[in-house]
């Protein structure tokens, strides 16, 4: 008579194989999808291939060239090799010296990215982490496949044979199928020779003090990186002090204006306009003293400004930037504007980007980082972007006008991508697709005009885009760049155009990477939810001398007497 247990046991006997089988199965599906991971993404101004390693180092591959090597910060013993996939054409038909000054140009760009590198490296390894876990999938689906699968090749009664012969020795096989399988898909990640750190090649002292610090270089780039690095390295490490003392500028220059403001004295007119960038050439207004009507007259019509019954806690608090052209290092100044100023929306009015290429994702993605949790970031991409950097940027967690509008915390936004694209090098400006300059602000004057609940905001680039709309008085307020300079805020048809100035100090033919050319803009806007009209606004310039002036708050421009709507569209009041 068997005992009671005895099914038990058998039971008990019968699943651990399955599950020793199941956990393995997991475990290779795991270590192939990690290690067999690769994607494509950008590395400073190259395109470029990641590739997940075991070998414990990052490998950026250049190809003939040689490679440049760093301990890997991943966990484990993984790494990355980083396979270089686009350099110049012209570099190969230059002569010898000239192909060491054109190489110092892009070990540069390589430096200059790994000041800044965290936005790039997220972004890899989020892509990596993606699809590591697909190929995990993947994989653990094909070896659950082919277990049924050999299961119903080989049936029941030779299963039960082999189950008869095996048995004996199914612990070890187990386990040794596991480990083979494990040790197999490891070193195959990575047994390649290349894939190998030149452990004995010694660091280059170039790079001590830097994010680079202990990094190995091989090939003819150790020659590039002796003879030209200690240049590039003095480069890098003046571009991040500028910056540095921008950005505590900008601290002291904010609070000593907020010290002002509230103890009431914006100070004198000389005063006003020296903090204000008088020597910028600015021509910033001051507020102008309140008109008290005359007998049997009204008060003029104007925009609402601070009073004492106004709660300027219910205020919505907005910064603009424009025209960054990938000038990352404005990325901390725009974060601590925007704490400073306890903005609740960061608006970027377009040409984020140098040429709209992908390998200037990690330049909208660290304006994006820049932002504050909490902050929402609108942007109406400019003709220097493209559908390929508004992508990365929306991704990056941007919101992209696309011609319909928008609400955010309470204020209506309308925008969209500038109808003209502006690539260097590759024919100047053009028209991007089938809507001109004038169509596009016909449309957008359409879809103000005609919207229920009204516009608050137009956000567009190139200001003539916003012309329609606002002769139509179908919005109060246009913000644009483009153009560089800052224009406004000003009167235009039945609303006020303000033109933001470049927040990477552009200036036509220098460079917008590396420490500022000219002054750098940003703008402090306040709008009153209750009366759905701007408030003031105070301009913030960074100067080429790392000074920074911080304007006080000057009253936004009165608009005409509000029209009344015939369907939605504005027509001229009885005065």
């Amino acid at each position: 008579m068997s005992h009671p247990s005895s099914p038990d046991t058998g039971d008990e006997h019968r699943w651990w194989p399955r599950a020793l089988l199941l956990l393995g199965a997991v475990l290779v599906a795991l270590t192939f999808g990690v290690t067999t991971a690769s994607v494509e993404s950008g590395f400073g101004p190259h395109e470029a291939r990641y590739d997940v390693t075991t070998d414990d180092t990052i490998t950026v591959d250049l190809g003939p060239l040689g490679t440049l090597q760093i301990d890997s910060p991943l966990p484990l013993t993984l790494g990355a090799r980083v396979t270089v996939q686009e350099i110049p054409a012209t570099v190969t038909e230059l002569d010898q010296s000239r192909t060491l000054a054109a190489l110092s140009g892009d070990l540069q760009s390589y430096l200059q990215f790994f000041s800044g590198p965290q936005a790039t490296v997220q972004d890899v390894v989020r892509a990596l982490a993606v699809q590591a876990l697909q190929r995990t999938v993947l994989a653990l689906v094909v070896l659950v496949g082919a277990w049924y699968l050999v299961r119903f090749l080989v049936g029941p009664a030779r299963r039960a044979e082999l189950r008869a012969r095996v048995r004996p020795h199914l612990r070890a096989a187990v386990a040794g199928a596991v480990v083979v399988a494990l040790a197999a898909t490891v070193l195959t990640s990575s047994l390649s020779h290349r894939d190998r750190p030149s452990v004995s090649q010694p660091a280059s002292s170039v790079f001590d003090g830097t994010p680079l610090e202990g990094a190995r270089v091989t090939g003819r780039l150790g020659g590039v990186i002796n003879t030209y690095g200690g240049q590039v390295v003095a480069e890098l490490r003046k571009n991040e002090e500028f910056y540095a003392a921008a950005d505590a500028s900008l601290r002291a220059a904010w609070d000593e204006r907020q010290e002002l403001i509230e103890a009431g004295a914006q100070g004198t007119e000389a005063e006003i306009a020296a903090q204000a960038g008088a020597r910028a050439g600015a021509d910033l207004v001051t507020e102008p003293a309140p008109t008290e009507a005359g007998p049997g007259e009204e008060t003029p019509s104007e925009s609402p400004t601070p009073s004492p019954s106004l709660d300027e806690s219910s205020l919505v608090t907005i910064v603009v930037v424009s025209d960054l052209h990938c000038n990352v290092g404005m990325a901390p100044l725009i974060r601590t504007l925007t704490e400073r100023s306890g903005a609740d929306i960061v608006l970027d009015a377009g040409d984020t980007t140098i040429n709209g290429t992908s390998v200037e994702k990690y330049c909208v993605t660290t304006f994006a980082r820049a932002v504050p949790d909490g902050v929402e970031l609108v942007t109406s991409p400019g003709n220097h972007d493209s559908r390929d950097t508004s992508k990365d940027y929306a991704r990056a967690g941007a919101t992209v006008l696309d011609g319909s509008v928008i609400e955010v915390d309470g204020l209506r936004i309308l925008g969209d991508s500038d109808p003209n694209e502006t690539r260097v090098g590759g024919g100047g400006t053009a028209q991007a697709g089938d809507e001109s300059t004038t169509d596009a602000a016909e449309r957008l004057a359409e879809v103000a005009c005609d919207d229920d609940e009204g516009v608050d905001l137009l956000l567009v680039h190139t200001p003539a885009v916003g012309q329609s709309a606002l002769e139509e008085g179908c919005v109060p307020a246009q913000v644009s760049g483009h153009l560089h300079r800052r224009a406004g805020p000003e009167l235009e048809g039945r609303g006020v155009r303000y033109i933001s100035s470049s927040t990477a100090g552009a200036i036509l033919g220098q460079a917008t990477v590396g420490p500022l050319n000219g002054i750098a803009e940003m703008t402090v806007l306040r709008w009153d939810p209750q009366s759905r009209r701007m408030v003031d606004y105070q301009l913030v310039q960074v100067q080429p001398d790392t000074t920074v002036t911080v304007s006080p708050r000057v009253r936004w421009p009165a608009t005409p007497a509000v029209p009344t709507l015939s369907g939605n569209r504005a027509t001229p009041s009885p005065v």
